[in-house]
């Protein structure tokens, strides 16, 4: 099994969904045989912004990596996305990376009947982090953009694991994370007993 782990947090060691997607990933591998692991962190290896010059391919290096970017999607069983709230939606960085992977003719077409995705058959689990609470609210173009966004690319298999309201207070944020590392054995669980 291919896991793809992203992060694309801006706060390093401070970052909640950083610890939130790295105990994902770490659940994945001690409960399953075989996984094999590619990280790519989006703060530190930020991919451009699609530009004209993007789309033409006018740069070798920059069509190379963005190769290399959809294959890694491609090749992935499971994408873990690190993904907090910034500005109520995500961080530019993510959005780059979702345009390298979201690409006509490779990861979904349009045919007479509408938008077909192409890349179903994958587990996206997100690690979401807010530091207000906005669930169910107007608020939230986080989450209803990233499921649009995979299903959209043919995945209906997508899980949120969220801490919200961690900017609150110390005691809302240990809460917060706690609770969504209690909600991460269960995504794996039906995996290990398929197996």
């Amino acid at each position: 099994m291919n896991l793809l782990h992203i992060d694309s947090s801006a706060l390093g060691q401070n970052s909640v969904t950083r610890e939130l997607s790295a105990a994902i990933v770490s659940q994945w591998t001690s409960t399953l045989d075989g996984v094999q692991v590619e990280y790519r962190d989006l703060d530190r290896e930020p991919l451009p912004h699609l530009t004209g010059g993007s789309l033409a391919k006018a740069d070798p290096a920059e069509a190379a990596d963005a190769e290399r970017t959809l294959q890694q999607f491609l090749d992935a069983d499971v994408v873990v996305i690190g993904a907090p709230m910034y500005n109520f939606a995500i961080p530019s960085t993510l959005k780059a990376w979702i345009d390298r992977v979201a690409v006509a003719g490779r990861t979904f077409r349009y045919t007479e009947a509408g938008p077909e995705g192409l890349a179903g058959g994958k587990k996206v689990v997100i690690a979401s982090g807010r530091g207000g609470l906005h669930s169910g609210a107007p608020s939230d173009f986080q989450e209803p953009y990233l499921r649009q966004v995979f299903a959209f690319l043919g995945i209906e298999d997508v899980e949120f694991v969220r801490a919200e309201g961690v900017a609150y207070s110390p005691q809302h944020r240990s809460d917060a994370i706690a609770a969504a590392k209690a909600a991460i054995p269960a995504l794996v669980a039906p995996l290990r007993k398929a197996a």
